[in-house]
């Protein structure tokens, strides 16, 4: 702890995505599946629970939340790629504290995110991981679930 930082204040810039990253394609495969696709401005994001494993003794109730990134060949050559995900990680970074406990988030952004102010892209993912806060705390429906008509009970 530096000598600037009081005891019990976070240190948002400090902190790192390493342990909190998706690293498993099963792991994003069963995210896709279990999550709704949602849109914002200038990317789409995926939402899912975490299944947690057969209790092991001493082992966390909730398991930490996992973020993860997908940048695509369409959004333009290796160099404008890993400068998408350069920024979408720093971004992250700064935030890790507001992911949602318990859950695996997936980010894919779009070319604007390359040209657009840094600033704003960071507005944007707080916005994002405030709405994941909140519809994770509400509790998940299932995607057959979310396009059932009220009333009608779930299978």
């Amino acid at each position: 702890m530096n000598s600037h930082t009081r005891p019990g204040q976070l240190q948002s810039l400090g902190q790192s995505l390493a342990g909190a990253r998706l690293r498993k394609h099963a792991d994003y495969l069963r995210t896709y599946a279990a999550a709704r696709k949602r849109q914002s401005a200038s990317m789409s994001w995926f939402l899912a629970p975490r299944i947690l494993a057969p209790q092991i003794p001493g082992a966390p109730v909730t398991p930490e939340p996992r973020v993860g990134l997908t940048v695509g060949k369409v959004l333009g050559k290796a160099t404008q790629r890993n400068r998408i995900k350069r920024r979408m990680r720093e971004a992250l970074r700064r935030h890790v504290g507001l992911l949602p406990q318990g859950c695996d988030l997936i980010f894919h952004p779009r070319r604007i995110v390359l040209t657009m102010e840094f600033a704003q892209l960071e507005a944007e993912i707080v916005r994002i991981l405030e709405q994941a806060r909140t519809e994770a705390s509400r509790g998940f429906k299932s995607p057959a679930a979310a396009h059932q008509a009220p009333g009608t009970p779930a299978p």
